[in-house]
């Protein structure tokens, strides 16, 4: 698949909505918060676990990109992930998610750290900036969470994943873990400069995913960022790659696999 193929399938998302009704678990809010970096307002989806209301307990946070797709049949395109329908199901691994809406026609400018020599974008570090001074903040004193690094993950799929590994190199004492689906290291080889040039913790860990039906250029690509990782010292134990036979850029792909990189993700250092 040529990357002009990858380009409209990361913006099919954008303004899709199935004629659904809504899935959206009971323990999943939103709300709407100013984000001046971005010059717009966010809403925000919020699961909290099932003890929340009824333990005093904190809660590890994942952050997540395309909120629209998580959780609610209604706001998706093809297929939510169903995080809320899983986590309901748990009985230990509670967890905080925040899911972050993209920008619908300005999703690309938001979730690309650099532009694309065809299709622009590259305002995503203004987009991590709303993220660690204004909407984490909020949430750390509006919530129960365990705020520090190595509880905190960043997770995401096609130009999502790509920012969640971006977020994770560039801003280490933020976020601690990334869950990298299907990322669209396609848009900038600046992303490898990064990589390289960039101090890694020995404590960051990155799953890694993406189907061998994504395009001719998606399985290379991660292969490429993971050999760089290991090459930078990075432990082979902090690295999953995982590649997915007949997986395909879709919703279907990430949803069936998010139970495995959450519970990896989660798992104590």
């Amino acid at each position: 698949m040529k990357n002009a193929t990858l380009f409209l399938l990361c913006l099919l998302s954008i303004t899709t909505l199935c004629n659904a009704q809504s899935t959206a678990s009971k323990n999943v809010s939103t709300f709407k918060i100013e984000a001046p970096q971005l010059d717009t307002l966010k809403t925000i989806w919020v699961y909290t676990p099932k003890s929340y209301t009824t333990s005093q307990l904190s809660y590890p946070v994942i952050y997540m990109f395309d909120a629209q797709n998580l959780f609610d049949d209604q706001t998706s395109y093809v297929g939510e992930w169903k995080i809320d329908e899983y986590l309901d199901r748990l009985t230990n691994k509670e967890v905080i998610v925040v899911g972050i809406e993209h920008g619908n026609s300005k999703r690309l400018e938001e979730l690309t750290p650099y532009p694309h020599e065809t299709y622009g974008g590259g305002k995503g570090d203004s987009f991590m900036q709303f993220i660690i001074n204004t909407l984490k903040p909020h949430i750390d004193l509006s919530y129960r969470t365990k705020s520090e690094a190595r509880n905190t993950t960043i997770f995401g799929a096609s130009l999502g994943g790509l920012m969640a590994f971006y977020a994770t190199v560039k801003y280490p004492k933020t976020f601690g873990n990334a869950g990298v689906f299907s990322p669209s290291f396609w848009v900038s080889d600046k992303i490898y400069e990064l990589a390289s040039t960039t101090k890694i913790p020995k404590t960051s860990r990155f799953f890694f995913l993406v189907g061998d039906k994504e395009g001719d250029t998606m399985v290379p690509d991660q292969e490429k960022m993971v050999t760089l990782l290991l090459k930078k010292g990075v432990k082979q134990d902090c690295i999953v790659n995982k590649i997915i036979k007949d997986g395909e850029h879709n919703e279907a792909l990430w949803s069936s696999n998010f139970p495995e990189a959450f519970q990896w993700l989660t798992k104590d250092k």
